[in-house]
């Protein structure tokens, strides 16, 4: 089972493996052609027949001047906006200048106020602070408000590490050319790209094969097989018993939604365990919850649970107390129970590492990685936890990144802005134990889990925007995402 799709690399990586390719034969021009072409063929979608070029003194705006000549040579209005002397441009660039002005382009010296914008300011090697002339012809691109379509990487953005150091092109779209960009997917950059499309330029595939993967885009065509087949004989306990231990006085909430989330992802029956005298703000919760307490002079019940559960659920709203803490340790002792821990138990996870021998999904943001790292999460430090602890680590984020023992990362990058609320990491922790419960194992749950969010992140924005989202929405949209999946 595949979970693995486009493979991602850095904009270094990508660099080396051209030039390699280029030194055993192939040639830059045919690239450049091949590039500009399929540029083309993707502003032609836009149905815009205004195209106004940003060329900047590299090959990504000799790629932008092919696109621009293809599109010249199918009746488009075509103007160029240059930062640069002709002369001090790259060959390939000032070859295809000058096919530009023999096709009728025309070059101009103003910002547009229609059509769209194709962005080949500045390509993949750039690294630093923008400077003029490129910074202004940037601001003026961002402020017109007109699409822009960026080749390869919007202007500005770091292609291995996704900082932006001053300013950057904001993308409707970019045309990447060959792999995905680690820096797409890093930092900044999802504020950048905006959607992405690929172009093939024409690098064999051996190149390609022997890249160095910096991670995976996850494969969404296998995901719908991972979901739990339902038995038409199952009883509830079959169906996944979760034993969750959450909430705390004034945070009953966190509790709730991580429960309900996993009862909508068909979990079976699910056991909340939540510190004495909490009744009263668990009052007007769900019906369905099946719930018990602890104190620090009696957990029994819980650690006799715990043998029974198929999952646990450790740390929404769990609270940072030495009581939690203490029951937290007593149920993860010795775990051979699939388990998914978050919030608060993250917090005494970082107090003190522990090695798993169960499959254990963590679910941190990145403070609580940072927390968990004793320092700052670079996709190296993130992967070397999760072989040292022997744990999936979901780093939620946009994207969210998962690392699993020995396994390259992957990276689910779909989802909305509306996701950054109180209560949307809950929901997805439910969703992960539930998906334990029945039997997945932690980076198939992950890949799911992360999956079946995001969708009801997207379908939530459309009706209720990002705005107006908050988290019990996701449990809501749970199934009609589910439904969508399997009727299809």
């Amino acid at each position: 089972m595949n979970l693995e799709g486009q493979k991602v690399i850095s904009a270094t990586e990508m660099a080396r493996i051209e030039k390699a390719s280029i030194e055993g034969g192939a040639s830059a021009d045919a690239y450049m052609q091949k590039a500009g072409n399929a540029i083309a063929h993707h502003i032609k979608a836009f149905k815009i027949d205004q195209i106004t070029l940003l060329v900047g003194k590299g090959n990504n705006g000799g790629d932008a001047f092919v696109a621009g000549c293809a599109l010249l040579e199918q009746k488009y209005a075509v103007h160029a906006l240059t930062c640069f002397e002709k002369s001090v441009c790259s060959p390939l660039c000032q070859k295809y200048w000058q096919r530009f002005l023999e096709l009728g382009g025309v070059i101009v010296d103003t910002m547009p106020t229609e059509g769209l914008i194709l962005d080949g300011l500045l390509g993949t090697g750039f690294n630093g602070e923008v400077k003029e002339p490129i910074l202004s012809v940037i601001k003026a691109a961002n402020a017109s408000e007109l699409p822009i379509v960026s080749v390869d990487i919007p202007s500005g953005l770091c292609g291995n590490t996704g900082k932006v150091s001053n300013h950057a092109i904001v993308a409707d779209y970019t045309c990447f050319l060959g792999m995905p960009k680690v820096g797409f997917f890093l930092g900044d950059g999802m504020n950048h790209i905006g959607t992405l499309a690929g172009c093939d330029f024409g690098l064999p595939e051996s190149f390609a094969d022997n890249a160095r993967a910096e991670g995976y885009l996850l494969n969404e065509e296998i995901l719908p097989s991972l979901l739990p087949p339902m038995k038409r004989t199952r009883h509830k306990y079959e169906a996944g018993y979760i034993v969750a231990l959450a909430g705390s006085p004034g945070m009953p909430g966190a509790a709730m939604m991580s429960c309900m989330a996993a009862y909508r992802t068909g979990a079976g029956i699910i056991r909340l365990f939540h510190p004495e005298g909490m009744d009263s703000e668990f009052a007007s919760g769900p019906k369905e919850l099946v719930r018990s307490t602890w104190s620090s002079q009696s957990y029994e019940l819980l650690l006799q649970e715990k043998k029974r559960a198929q999952a646990l659920l450790i740390g929404p709203g769990l609270g940072r107390t030495e009581e939690a803490c203490d029951v937290m340790n007593k149920l993860i002792e010795n775990l051979d129970v699939p388990a998914v821990i978050d919030a608060d138990g993250l917090y005494w996870l970082a107090k003190a590492k522990r090695v798993f021998s169960t499959p254990v999904i963590l679910t941190p943001h990145y403070k609580e990685m940072k927390e968990l790292l004793a320092g700052e999460p670079s996709l190296k430090a993130c992967q070397l936890y999760a072989n040292e602890v022997n744990a999936t680590v979901v780093l939620k984020g946009a994207p969210t990144w998962i690392f699993h023992p020995n396994s390259p990362p992957l990276i689910m990058d779909r989802g909305c802005p509306g996701l950054a609320t109180a209560g949307t990491g809950d929901v997805l922790a439910g969703i992960l134990a539930a998906l334990l419960a029945q039997g997945l194992k932690g980076r198939e749950a992950a890949s799911l889990g992360t999956w079946l969010h995001a969708l009801c992140g997207e379908l939530v924005s459309l009706d209720k925007t990002d705005y107006g989202m908050v988290a019990t929405d996701l449990i809501e949209a749970l199934p009609e995402v589910l439904a969508e999946i399997l009727s299809e």
